[in-house]
């Protein structure tokens, strides 16, 4: 997980002094906050940018690739002989599928919860 999917140390502490408060006991607040934590991620990851770019340049990509195959020599001829439509729909696909390959190929990482105080360990044992 990246630095800017994390919670800042401020806005960490904040909310687990507002657990505590509320008659938490240490190991609720840590599985509390690492649980947003994850929750955070996963939202990161679902709506990486990776995927929407490709996503929309691949659908795009294939309009405008069946708009240069379906264009009449009159439209080619507008453009000097050349088949705009289907090199920038072939383009936008190439692009398209390249964004979707590295989000494949390179994941948003995992989160790694942080480790709990012993403390905070031994009484989650102790509950479960």
């Amino acid at each position: 997980m990246s630095e800017s999917e994390q919670f800042e140390p401020s806005e960490r502490a904040e909310a687990a002094e507002r657990l505590r408060k509320a008659g938490y006991s240490e190991a609720d607040v840590q599985r509390e906050v690492s649980e947003l934590e994850q929750k955070s991620a996963t939202a990161a990851r679902i709506f990486d940018l990776r995927r929407i770019i490709g996503g929309l340049f691949v659908v795009y990509g294939v309009i405008v690739t069946i708009a240069g195959l379906t264009d009449s020599d009159a439209e080619i001829d507008k453009a000097q002989g050349i088949n705009i439509n289907l090199w920038t729909g072939l383009g936008m696909l190439a692009l398209g599928l390249f964004f979707l390959a590295w989000l494949k190929l390179r994941p948003t990482a995992a989160p790694t919860p942080p480790p709990l105080p012993p403390e905070a360990a031994e009484s989650a044992e102790r509950r479960d």
